[in-house]
């Protein structure tokens, strides 16, 4: 059983449009984007972003 053509594809899209509606398309979208990015960043082995921002020392001093 190999990859799925374009007809399985648009069928399983038409499926999915009917459970879960148009209004609720681009939050699933946005969350499964986010989840990949999420799964890269994991295997790549980077730091969180708000890790490193709390590693730098901010300046407070003032300024003239």
């Amino acid at each position: 059983m190999g990859v799925p053509g374009p007809t399985e594809l648009l069928i399983i899209l038409g499926i999915i449009l009917v459970i879960f509606g148009g209004s609720k398309l681009p939050g699933l979208a946005r969350g499964l984007g986010l989840g990949i990015k999420e799964f890269k960043k994991a295997v790549g082995g980077k730091e969180d972003e708000t890790e490193e921002k709390k590693e730098i020392p901010e300046d407070n001093s003032e300024k003239p």
